[in-house]
């Protein structure tokens, strides 16, 4: 009914932590002279927010689509009596949080394999240069 405000919240959340992040990144970029290849955590959170908002979109056209979202107050179907609005926060606490967890655990593998290949390219790079 309203499980992707879990992730629309998450989301908001880390675009405000990413836009942070590329600013501090932007400041450093002149201070910063050591040679090193890594992937910014910027770039990395970036990824996330595509993710989760991706998500946000699939899941509230799909719930418009069932008539679980309307354009009148309250929006929500399931805010028009008690019983159903505590069916719904139960709906957000469980498939909420689980496809908000699950899609960050998701980007932090693809984190943990993208700084992994990056490692492996700048590693070759430096055995040639010794060669």
């Amino acid at each position: 009914m309203a499980c992707f405000l879990v992730s629309a919240a998450e989301a908001a959340i880390v675009t405000a932590v990413e836009k942070n992040a590329e600013k501090k990144e932007s400041q450093n970029e002149g201070h910063v002279e050591v040679k090193e290849t890594k992937i910014p955590l910027s770039r990395k959170l970036k990824w996330l927010t595509y993710l989760l908002w991706g998500g946000v979109a699939m899941l509230a056209f799909e719930h418009i689509w069932h008539g679980e979202v309307t354009p009148f107050f309250p929006f929500l179907t399931a805010m028009n009596s008690p019983e159903d609005t505590a069916e719904m926060l139960h709906e957000m606490a469980t498939a909420g949080v689980g496809m908000a967890v699950l899609l960050t655990g998701v980007w932090a593998g693809m984190c943990a394999v993208a700084d992994r290949i990056v490692k492996r390219a700048d590693n070759s790079k430096t055995e040639e240069e010794t060669i």
